[in-house]
């Protein structure tokens, strides 16, 4: 998901979390994994680097294209599957998924700031007691989230209580109804501190990247 961003984007400066072997993944202890249309996994106390989008910010036709063409893949390419692979997976679905979430597609209802603050205040109101937060950006139509969980806690958990509770005050604020979120997240474990720091980096630059002024996305750098 994370390429080596644009050469002309200016550098953001990240801090690093340090360097504690147990707050990254750890090969090849098992790992705990849930599935629903998405693999997801999760090892108590690991960060992990999320990503969930508005159910109208990609076109229908194009969904349906980039879900047939996953699916003859993950067909093709069984679990489990190698480093090389999940590279490759994420090279031809996951870098495609965020360059066309960047376009700025659907309502864009996160445009808004108290939108966003919405967003914000949700993922910081549990910090240091179900998870600890690192940087974090609210897109116009999507959300990258750095955190980690504390142990106790459950990825799927999680992030339900965050999409529920902002699905329904921004529902309330704009005399909206219906579904705000896709059902489905994507998710990776972070495998080490140099990892952590490209994560951090790509929150940090996305705005950047998808040429937002300022006031159409909140950034936090954690």
């Amino acid at each position: 998901m994370m390429g080596d961003g644009d050469p002309d984007l200016p550098r953001q400066p990240v801090v690093s979390p340090g360097g504690d072997e147990a707050a990254f993944y750890r090969f090849p202890e098992k790992a705990d994994r849930h599935e629903r249309n998405l693999p997801h996994w999760q090892q108590a106390g690991v960060w992990v680097f999320v990503t969930w989008r508005q159910a109208d910010a990609l076109p229908a036709p194009r969904l349906r294209q980039w879900e047939w063409e996953r699916a003859n893949w993950m067909r093709a390419h069984p679990a489990p599957r190698d480093a090389a692979t999940e590279a490759e997976y994420h090279r031809l679905f996951s870098r495609r998924m965020e360059a066309w979430l960047d376009e700025g597609s659907g309502s864009c209802l996160l445009r808004v700031p108290g939108n966003s603050s919405i967003v914000g205040n949700a993922l910081r109101y549990f910090d240091g007691e179900r998870y600890v937060m690192g940087p974090f950006v609210v897109m116009p139509n999507h959300v990258h989230v750095l955190f980690r969980l504390l142990h106790g806690h459950r990825l799927e958990s999680v992030l339900k209580s965050w999409k529920g509770f902002t699905a329904r005050e921004i529902n309330r604020r704009m005399g909206r109804s219906g579904a705000l979120w896709q059902e489905e997240y994507w998710d990776r474990l972070v495998r080490n501190e140099r990892h952590w720091k490209r994560c951090a980096q790509y929150i940090c630059e996305n705005p950047l990247r998808a040429r937002l002024p300022e006031g159409a996305y909140l950034l936090s750098g954690g």
